[in-house]
């Protein structure tokens, strides 16, 4: 028989070994490090620039129409309260690469549009997983579908740095712009417009080599949250929507469309 000293210090030994499996070991609800929920409109930019927000709100002017976008990562937006706060438009996450789908995105994208934003939705582009027309399906088939009712906003590329690994995906900069080429126009072919770009012109300096001609076909969202949009990557003259900070009165990052209410109603519509 095992005297009472061994036996008291099993029970010690099993308790400890309990306890620092339980201090180890992540809530089964608690998402990745670094996984598609973690993922929005943006998050690798701000990484990647060093920054996080504008110091102050830049001024609105007339020919400006605030609005924000969403992910997953929001979780149920307060629709109501959004429009209350002046918001006339919002996009959300829809999908990333083609093993992703927000859950939150019904509620998002329908909540949004009840209250009477026009609402649009948007892709998180991984390249190096399958090609872009691949993606463009996915998207489109996951709730990325653009219709001629004036309350819906073209379907948003988003392009940005890789968070997985290699900055530009392990792309050379021509197959990179060939990427973009075939989920543009896979999504053009599917909806009938192209597919809006969101950038920022350090990223698409680096991972493009400022190549490819979208200016003249995709309406460009640029990230800038410097307090002004800044330089335009190669061959856009202007944006359409300015992404100036990731935190303000909206939850999620603060937009500003390049265009008073009538231009944004315009914008949807074709």
């Amino acid at each position: 028989m095992r005297s009472f000293r061994t036996l008291t210090s099993a029970v010690v030994s099993a308790a400890l070994a309990a306890a620092a499996l339980t201090a180890v070991a992540p809530a089964a609800s608690a998402a990745p490090a670094d996984g598609p929920e973690r993922h929005w409109l943006g998050s690798q930019i701000a990484k990647h620039e060093h920054v996080r927000r504008a110091p102050v709100q830049p001024a609105l002017t007339v020919t400006q129409t605030p609005g924000l976008d969403v992910s997953g990562w929001q979780g149920n937006v307060n629709w109501s309260s959004v429009a209350a706060n002046g918001a006339k438009f919002a996009y959300v996450k829809a999908t990333e690469s083609t093993s992703y789908t927000n859950p939150y995105f019904a509620q998002q994208y329908n909540g949004s549009y009840n209250v009477g934003l026009i609402r649009g939705a948007y892709h998180f582009a991984v390249p190096n997983n399958s090609s872009g027309a691949t993606q463009a399906d996915y998207f489109v088939n996951h709730g990325g579908g653009w219709s001629a009712d004036g309350r819906t906003l073209p379907g948003l590329l988003d392009m940005e740095w890789n968070p997985y690994g290699a900055a530009c995906y392990g792309l050379s900069q021509t197959a990179m712009v060939s990427w973009i080429l075939s989920f543009s126009d896979r999504y053009h072919a599917r909806t009938g417009r192209y597919p809006a770009i969101y950038t920022s012109t350090s990223w698409w300096s680096q991972c493009t080599g400022n190549r490819g001609a979208f200016a003249s076909t995709n309406p460009l969202m640029i990230a800038n949250y410097s307090g002004t949009p800044g330089t335009m990557p190669y061959n856009w003259t202007y944006q359409t929507i300015w992404q100036w900070s990731d935190s303000g009165v909206f939850p999620g990052d603060q937009d500003y469309f390049n265009g008073d209410l009538s231009r944004l109603q315009v914008f949807a519509r074709s």
